[in-house]
């Protein structure tokens, strides 16, 4: 089993940028295509974007793409979200999750792809 565990969300004003990061622990995460997903209150589950086994491909949400960055550093078994140029419509519970590859070049776009997930963290971004 693969524990997954968020942190760096807090409060940030519009314009402004956080990195949240991803730990695994249990077992590596080499084998597997890692991203996030975002839920705000009364809202479904989102993508926001997903990285390949090795960190060479990725794929964003068009209302993310430009803004966020995926990368990844498996040696430390972490996968990170840098945000950018923060909106409020940003606000959500941001949580990881891994997909185990399917190809060299594998990233997911729906949560039912995935087998593991983080328990989220929030981010608030105020006008």
């Amino acid at each position: 089993q693969v524990q997954l565990v968020e942190s760096g969300g807090g409060l940030v004003q519009a314009g402004g940028s956080l990195r949240l990061s991803c730990a695994a622990s249990g077992r590596t995460l080499s084998s597997y295509a890692m991203g996030w997903f975002r839920q705000a209150p009364g809202k479904e589950r989102e993508f926001v974007g997903a990285i390949n086994w090795n960190g060479g491909y990725t794929y964003y949400a068009d209302s993310v793409k430009g803004r966020f960055t995926i990368s990844r550093d498996n040696a430390k078994n972490t996968v990170y979200l840098q945000m950018n140029s923060l909106k409020p419509e940003d606000t959500a519970v941001y949580s990881c999750a891994g997909a185990y590859s399917r190809s060299y070049y594998y990233t997911f776009r729906a949560s039912n792809e995935c087998d593991y997930w983080g328990q989220g963290t929030q981010v608030t971004v105020s006008s």
